[in-house]
């Protein structure tokens, strides 16, 4: 016989961090005062912080047990990590939110009374409704969020205000109908959201100041951009070609370029015989090759240290079966079928790109 215990919460609120130590504790204390009257627990998860992030979390689940921790080793991202924390919960209303104390909490209260009792499916703090604003922040980081923001609304037909918000409050009925079709690329979780919806989410925004980072480093960089370009072209053509074989196919086309270059200078202006300066070449191109793949195609699940050297020599042997068969592909249309050339060539470069990326995926990059 089992015993009848408390029930669950309603409200789960789910925060990701990476090196975030130094906010943990302060996010537990604020959350426990606007919550007060709430039946809550908070979720962190974290992208294997090398700062102690996730010691401090273990040692506030010691002491609550409504903080939990999940932990990710070897994977990375913002949106997959939010994606984890609300799949891990039970809760009938999920929340999310950064770790760097710049979402307002104390709207937390408010925000579940109205999904409670509104046909809604999701509330949504904006910083760009009536009401809201980033006033602290510079001109060059609020003209490229507002840019953002018109390209993402544009791009996918969001009618939302501020679709770039990492702050909202969600059904899970809602969530769980949509999560199928998401991308989980990146850090916007909220265009993700909206642009996997089989029909629109029912919403409404709530006006909020966006306050300065408390403590620790921003995660915004040059590859938070690249990450919501990747989101934008996967929500836009991924149900026909897999994101990530595009941009393999895209970091093959540089190669191609960068091959091209060396060889000229190594015939031209090196004056190597045009095979060794073929082979060099050759190699560097591949080379090229796997160190874009790793940055961005597989940017998430980046190989270093000695894995990025045996996932190197895989990635070589690979593209050199593919090299065969791209050759043999092509001379087979065009010799004995009697093809175009250009229609044999692009025949035996897409059979070539197919394997590569097919079997590099598996073998080099483990997935």
């Amino acid at each position: 016989m089992f015993s009848r215990t408390d029930p669950g919460p309603e409200l789960t609120i789910v925060i990701p961090t990476k090196n975030e130590r130094d906010n943990i504790t302060a996010n537990y204390n604020h959350l426990c005062s606007a919550l007060k009257e709430l039946d809550w627990e908070l979720i962190f998860v974290d992208d294997d912080s090398r700062d102690g992030t996730a010691e401090i979390v273990r040692d506030l689940a010691h002491q609550d047990r409504r903080v939990r921790l999940i932990r990710r080793i070897g994977r990375r991202g913002l949106s997959s990590a939010c994606i984890e924390g609300i799949l891990g919960s039970t809760a009938p209303y999920i929340a999310v939110m950064d770790a760097d104390l710049q979402h307002d909490e104390a709207m937390l209260p408010k925000m579940l009374q109205i999904i409670r009792n509104e046909s809604i499916d999701i509330v949504i703090g904006s910083r760009y409704t009536a009401g809201g604003n980033i006033d602290l922040w510079d001109h060059r980081r609020a003209y490229l969020s507002k840019l953002a923001t018109r390209i993402g609304r544009g791009a996918l037909g969001i009618s939302i205000s501020d679709p770039m918000s990492g702050f909202f409050m969600i059904r899970r009925e809602a969530f769980e109908a949509r999560v199928r079709n998401m991308s989980a690329v990146g850090f916007k979780i909220l265009v993700d959201l909206f642009a996997s919806s089989p029909e629109p989410l029912r919403a409404r925004e709530l006006p909020y100041t966006f306050r300065p980072r408390r403590a620790g480093k921003s995660k915004l960089d040059s590859s938070v951009a690249l990450e919501y370009l990747i989101l934008l072209v996967d929500k836009m053509v991924g149900r026909v070609l897999p994101i990530r074989f595009i941009l393999f196919v895209i970091v093959g086309s540089t190669g191609v370029v960068s091959h091209l270059i060396a060889l000229w200078v190594f015939v031209v202006f090196i004056q190597i015989p045009f095979a060794l300066s073929q082979s060099i070449a050759t190699a560097l191109a591949m080379i090229g090759n796997f160190v874009l793949n790793n940055l961005v195609t597989y940017r998430d699940e980046r190989l270093s240290g000695l894995n990025f050297v045996t996932g190197l020599v895989s990635f070589v042997a690979i593209c050199g079966v593919g090299a065969v068969a791209n050759v043999g592909i092509a001379n087979l249309l065009y010799g004995e079928h009697r093809a175009n050339w250009l229609l044999s060539g692009l025949a035996g470069a897409a059979i070539s790109a197919v394997w590569n990326y097919s079997v590099t995926s598996v073998l080099t990059w483990r997935r």
